[in-house]
């Protein structure tokens, strides 16, 4: 009996150390591929030409990357930017009125054509957007999928000032007058991202949160300021740089189901 058990139990062990080399050890955890569906937010300070013109602003779109089973990420986003703080002194002294006491960035007051004081709110609005590479370097071979997160943007920024005049109530501000304005720039931008990735096992929970600085490399895009009366056709160095998060969805490509011996 007793060589019974002990053949058997050598056996047992045997198909068990086969086992291990054919399908390798249960713990062996690989880093899965596939795309990731983003939805990004910033909240930035802007430098340089930026912080002449604008005060603290906001990105907020959507991206779509894929993930490679060696970490790389490649992909391309859109971000809209946003922010209601306009610092530059000069912009509509042209034809604001002479009394206003709440030009604050926000709001601008105009005399409509009814003789009336016509508050006016303005706004920074624009657009990047742009290809991305990068990679995730993980630290722990238990989780492949989580790490530093380095990504890369080369893409193209626009901005301008939204004048919201809705009730078209001040003529020197309507149709082609706008563009006298509005201080339209664009240009090239580089983006870099350095964060941290996060992908739970069952891919509920899965969000990266980082530092993001934009460069853009603009121009002014106007023949003709009406209000300080010369071109805006200046080079400029734009600057974004803040604190970036997002929530992921992962689509990661499915293997054949592991064999398990236990």
């Amino acid at each position: 009996m007793r060589k019974f058990i002990a053949t058997l139990s050598l056996m047992c062990l045997t198909a068990t150390l086969m086992a291990q080399d054919i399908f390798g050890p249960s713990n062996d955890v690989k880093p899965r591929h596939g795309f990731i569906f983003n939805g990004n937010g910033n909240f930035d300070i802007p430098a340089a030409d930026m912080a002449k013109r604008f005060g603290v602003s906001y990105r907020l779109g959507p991206g779509v990357t894929y993930k490679t089973e060696s970490n790389w990420v490649f992909g391309v986003k859109f971000d809209f930017i946003m922010g209601n703080k306009i610092r530059d002194d000069s912009f509509m002294i042209n034809i604001r009125d002479k009394y206003n006491t709440s030009f604050n960035g926000k709001l601008v007051e105009l005399i409509d054509v009814n003789g009336n004081r016509s508050g006016v709110p303005i706004y920074e609005r624009g657009y990047e957007t742009g290809i991305q590479a990068g990679k995730i370097f993980s630290f722990k071979k238990s989780q492949p999928d989580n790490g530093l997160f380095v990504l890369t943007t080369l893409g193209f920024v626009q901005h301008k000032i939204d004048i919201y005049n809705a009730d078209k109530s001040v003529p020197g501000i309507q149709g082609a007058y706008l563009k006298g304005y509005d201080r339209l720039t664009n240009g090239w931008c580089i983006d870099q991202y350095v964060g941290y990735a996060f992908f739970s096992k069952n891919e509920l929970l899965n969000f990266n949160l980082g530092l993001d600085v934009m460069v853009g490399f603009t121009q002014g895009r106007r023949d003709y300021l009406f209000d300080v009366m010369r071109p805006d056709t200046q080079k400029r160095t734009d600057i974004l740089y803040g604190i970036r998060g997002g929530w992921m969805i992962p689509v990661f490509r499915r293997k054949v189901e592991e064999v398990e011996f236990q």
